[in-house]
């Protein structure tokens, strides 16, 4: 029966009693199967509109998150001999404590009194600088001294130049009162020679007045030459003047010149001295190296010069040590076109090696055995495996990560990002799109947008 009619014998017949009705029934295994396929058809749809955490995943390794807490590698100061260990490897020490001893091997450095003997020359040499001093403040005294002295010459020059002045003016009238007398004694003379050719007077009157004039011209003669000595006296005294200046003046330039010398050579000793100084300071602090201490609270890891007698070059490595206090973190890689996505303070959740985890990438919180942590550094600068590196440290808020991890265990991140339906991260996936990046329209402020004010035209 096909039912066709909306009109059914059904309830008028007996339908068991006719075979041929069973055999053109549905079976109940086919309306089981439609049951089940809308079940299930229900089930995904469901399914799909759960919510999904998208998440950027890469690998890492656990690192520190201070660079002194990384593992690192004590070098030697200076060149030198191992002579002895006072370590092993694997052995906890403080700082301050020697790791190793070595001993000299250049030539310069041989003398074991080196320093003292260097203090010993700084000390000379600033006796020296005291000397040059000493010397100086003599030769400003000696100087000063030569200034009051050329003073005094100047002083008792001038005042026989005033004396001479004095004396050639008294000299000038004595001469001019020669002059007059010689006159007299000559116009007497030719009086006396008149008369005494009238035979008035006597012959030996004119030979007394011809001895008058001849001893008036002598004294007129005299006092002429005690003139020009007077003169000439002058001159020489004016001479002197001059040349004692000029003699003044070239010990005093001596004494500036001996004085400049001195103070040049003084500070050529300073100079020294600083030198000599800084070589000092340079063994005191170099004979320090000859026992390498630890920096920091460590573990001896690794002796990378372990026989005794072996020579160290400047800056070679001699042991490697990791810090005992350190705060762990992660550091990760992620790719340019993820960059925007991360952000400081970002969650991430972590799988370590070694800690089994059992975890769904979009539902963290169904997840089991993962750590989480915080975004604590995003480098600026592209890396040189072509992607951004990141600086994971733990989240002090949820369990701490465990105390067995090590620096340079490997690491699985995942960086959680928005919550999306699974149906739309299926869809986004399936065409390479990207996670979504927006921020919230709560914190988007839209700006204030004032009128524009019109300008007037004065009329």
């Amino acid at each position: 029966m096909l039912n066709i009619s909306p009109n059914t014998i059904n309830q008028a017949l007996e339908v068991k009693a006719f075979r041929s009705f069973d055999k053109s029934s549905l079976s109940s295994a086919n309306r089981l199967f439609t049951r089940w396929l809308v079940g299930t058809l229900i089930l995904v749809i469901a399914f799909m509109m759960l919510p999904w955490t998208q998440n950027i995943q890469s690998d890492g390794k656990v690192t520190t998150l201070r660079p002194e807490h990384r593992p690192q590698t004590i070098h030697s100061t200076i060149a030198g001999r191992i002579e002895d260990w006072y370590v092993q490897e694997g052995q906890l020490i403080k700082r301050g404590d020697t790791i190793v001893h070595l001993s000299e091997i250049k030539a310069e450095y041989f003398d074991p009194k080196l320093v003292s003997r260097t203090t010993q020359q700084v000390q000379a040499k600033e006796g020296s600088i005291v000397s040059y001093g000493q010397k100086v403040i003599a030769l400003d005294n000696q100087i000063e001294a030569l200034n009051t002295e050329l003073d005094y010459k100047e002083r008792q020059l001038r005042n026989k130049i005033r004396q001479t002045q004095f004396k050639i003016t008294s000299d000038s009238i004595d001469l001019e009162r020669a002059r007059i007398d010689l006159e007299i004694a000559e116009r007497q003379f030719n009086r006396t020679d008149e008369l005494y050719k009238q035979g008035i007077k006597s012959l030996t009157e004119v030979e007394d007045k011809r001895l008058k004039v001849q001893e008036t011209r002598a004294k007129l003669v005299n006092v002429e030459n005690k003139f020009e000595t007077s003169r000439n006296e002058l001159e020489n005294n004016r001479l002197a003047l001059t040349s004692v200046r000029y003699e003044y003046n070239q010990k005093i330039a001596k004494a500036e010149s001996d004085k400049f010398s001195t103070l040049s050579a003084r500070y050529d000793a300073e100079a020294n001295v600083s030198k000599l100084q800084i070589e000092a300071a340079n063994y005191e602090w170099r004979s320090q190296y000859y026992f390498i201490t630890a920096p920091q609270d460590c573990y001896i890891t690794k002796a990378l010069k372990p026989g005794l007698g072996e020579t160290v070059k400047e800056g070679d490595p001699v042991v490697s040590i990791m810090p005992a206090d350190f705060q762990l973190a992660v550091e990760l890689y992620i790719k340019p076109m993820d960059l925007p996505l991360i952000n400081p303070g970002r969650e991430v959740r972590f799988i370590f090696d070694g800690w089994p985890a059992f975890i769904f990438s979009g539902w963290p919180g169904q997840s089991f055995g993962t750590y989480r942590g915080k975004v604590v550094a995003i480098d600026n600068t592209i890396s040189e495996n072509g992607q951004y590196r990141i600086l994971v440290a733990p989240d002090e808020s949820e369990k701490p990560w465990p105390k067995e991890l090590r620096a340079g265990s490997g690491a699985q991140g995942i960086a959680l990002l928005n919550n999306v339906p699974l149906w739309y991260e299926l869809w986004r996936r399936l065409n390479g799109f990207p996670p979504d990046f927006y921020n919230s329209s709560d914190n988007v402020k839209e700006p204030k947008l004032k009128a524009p004010v019109k300008s007037v035209k004065p009329g």
